[in-house]
């Protein structure tokens, strides 16, 4: 047998034949989005610092206008990681049934003390001075059980008003809000960055109140994926993760910011002057260098959902995060 292997190998060097050992094909990883920068994924790539995308796994991005929208899509398999806040963590897991699902990295927190928090808009010269004023009006958010709209139907309750009977709660796309506020179609908005800083909306709409007034600080953006996922690919997860964490170090990071603003401009097809007076500043809204979720916010965060009647039954969200992986894609890059 060894005499047959030798000569095998002996006639593929004469006819200069040498034998190949297949190539597993990378990981695809299908993952969901909504907004630039408080999400970065689609944009991860972009700084050229991701060391494993293209050998390990690849990504295939998908567009949600809002993170519960894209819940029907994660639970059928169709989307593999997702965004969700704590809100959408909630409806997925205590609604939808997903029980399996696993946070496995941080993406953004509002309100951390001195970071931005979200605001919700009315106009200079419009008719609302107090939250008692916007009883029997519209208002506007991007999608209803969302990160907008929870601190929204909060804000309602807390000064005598029925998010159900008393106000008229509209969807509309982000792109969308700023119109239909000026043009005088609702009295308020709720934004999110980078929309909130649109200079037009600024000049002549003013915050009324803010989501750190309502619920206070929020872990407003998350990475989940399900259990038998994560067992199956958890080696090109962390590896993702592992690129992630550099992009995200690498967007913070005070010396690459002009080019940071550019390449959001770019993905965006935004002017840059957008994101420079506060895209990853103390007025941008905080992400940790490690991509670590907060277990103590969520839990939090969730158990005050329940508080407010928005949850049948209460959720030990120490069953639903997984820090494993992060921390190990965090411990392979130098502090």
């Amino acid at each position: 047998m060894r005499k047959m292997f030798a000569i095998i190998g002996l006639a593929a060097t004469v006819w200069g034949v040498v034998p190949t050992v297949p190539r597993a094909e990378p990981t695809r990883l299908r993952i969901s989005w909504v907004v630039v920068p408080a999400d970065l994924t689609p944009v991860m790539l972009a700084p050229r610092v991701a060391r494993h995308e293209g050998t390990s796994y690849v990504l295939e991005h998908t567009h949600f206008a809002g993170g519960p929208l894209s819940v029907t899509a994660f639970a059928s398999g169709d989307i593999d990681i997702t965004g969700f806040g704590y809100s959408t963590i909630a409806s997925a897991i205590d609604g939808a049934g997903i029980d399996d699902l696993r946070v496995i990295a941080d993406v953004t927190q509002d309100g951390a003390e001195g970071w931005y928090t979200n605001g919700f808009m009315v106009r200079k010269d419009g008719p609302i001075r107090t939250v008692e004023d916007l009883k029997g009006h519209a208002v506007a958010i991007n999608a209803k059980g969302g990160l907008i709209d929870i601190p929204l139907r909060i804000m309602l309750r807390k000064h005598g008003i029925d998010d159900a009977r008393d106000a008229t709660i509209l969807e509309v796309a982000l792109p969308n809000l700023k119109a239909t506020l000026l043009e005088g179609k609702v009295e308020l908005v709720g934004t999110l960055l980078p929309f909130a800083m649109d200079p037009q909306l600024r000049a002549n709409a003013r915050v009324l109140f803010t989501a750190y007034d309502a619920v206070g600080r929020q872990q407003v953006g998350t990475l989940v994926a399900r259990a038998g996922f994560i067992a199956k690919n958890r080696a090109a997860l962390v590896d993702f993760l592992e690129d992630y964490i550099r992009a995200v170090r690498w967007y913070i990071d005070p010396a690459n910011r002009r080019e940071a603003v550019q390449i959001l401009a770019d993905f965006t097809k935004q002017p840059a002057a957008l994101f420079e007076s506060w895209v990853f500043t103390h007025s941008d809204q905080y992400h940790n260098p490690d991509a670590l979720p907060d277990p103590a916010l969520l839990q939090a965060n969730i158990d005050s959902l329940r508080t407010l009647g928005y949850l049948k039954g209460a959720i030990d969200m120490k069953q639903h995060i997984d820090q494993s992986l992060v921390r190990e894609a965090a411990a392979r890059i130098a502090p």
